[in-house]
């Protein structure tokens, strides 16, 4: 898995970097300016394969992976919470000491990245918002799993991978062999999983919920970063962050540029890269 390129379709060099107590993955491709792509569930950088290769000819285009996904270490003895992530985001990039960095987040890399965002706003320079939220459910709100687990079928759903990587799709022919092999190669066995089958029962539900004072502090400071620059890149297919979600990103950042896709669905980077790659690259030379 560490040095496994896919068939060719992710050739960049893997580096490593030793993060509270395990060893991250990340990509390092490009010079420049640096580009942060931050994943979510249950992907890894592999998801910006076509971004890295693409932006690296400007840019110096980082992609870590999250503890416990892709190339990265699967410790067993943390809990997988958003602070965790965050943590280990922040120490990540403050050892490589980037600077004017632009941040492209989606799914929890969204929370994850304004996680860090929030903290170290002299740090960054753009944010490109694609897919995700900052915020919690309300008590007497069901979670999108929460019938799976009245079901009894949680876990079995979480660890079918494939199926979780073709429904996030609204492009269906884009789907291969070798996409599916690299999304699956992660979790060889059972204990693999550990990361993926705790990030949506991470959503906040009810103030209460371990993660939610965190989402609430990250959502409350969000006004550190209303001076920056940025976008909103939103696939109108998906069915976890509809496109009713773009009004609450508009109601905190009112003039923020919007940029819809109406054939992409929660994957979009897998469903729209060539779309997303030329807005990115037009934000951010202009910018």
């Amino acid at each position: 898995m560490k040095n496994a390129t896919f068939n060719g379709t992710f050739p960049f060099k893997p580096h490593f970097k030793k993060i509270n107590g395990f060893k991250m993955h990340y990509v390092d491709e490009g010079k420049g300016a640096p580009i942060i792509c931050l994943h979510g569930m249950p992907t890894w950088s592999y998801l910006y394969r076509n971004f890295i290769r693409d932006l690296s000819n400007a840019n110096r285009v980082i992609a870590p992976d999250h503890m416990g996904f892709g190339k990265s270490d699967i410790p067993l003895n943390k809990e997988y919470r958003m602070h965790e992530h965050i943590d280990n985001l922040k120490e990540f990039l403050l050892k490589l000491d980037l600077w004017d960095i632009t941040l492209v987040l989606q799914d929890w890399g969204g929370p994850i990245g304004l996680g860090f965002a929030v903290d170290f706003p002299n740090r960054i320079k753009r944010l490109i918002i694609m897919n995700t939220s900052v915020g919690i459910l309300r008590d007497d709100k069901k979670p999108w799993y929460a019938k799976l687990e009245e079901k009894g079928i949680y876990r079995q759903f979480i660890m079918n991978i494939e199926a979780i990587i073709k429904a996030g799709m609204y492009h269906k022919n884009r789907v291969t062999e070798t996409m599916i092999e690299a999304y699956t190669a992660p979790f060889p066995k059972r204990n693999y999983y550990i990361g993926a089958l705790a990030w949506p029962k991470d959503i906040p539900v009810g103030k209460k919920h371990p993660s939610a004072k965190g989402m609430i502090d990250i959502r409350k400071n969000l006004k550190k970063l209303s001076n920056k620059k940025k976008i909103l890149i939103w696939g109108l297919k998906d069915s976890i962050f509809p496109e009713r979600v773009i009004n609450s990103w508009h109601k905190i950042y009112p003039n923020i540029p919007t940029f819809k896709i109406k054939d992409a669905s929660h994957f979009l980077q897998e469903d729209a890269p060539e779309k997303i790659i030329s807005i990115i690259k037009e934000f951010v030379s202009n910018q």
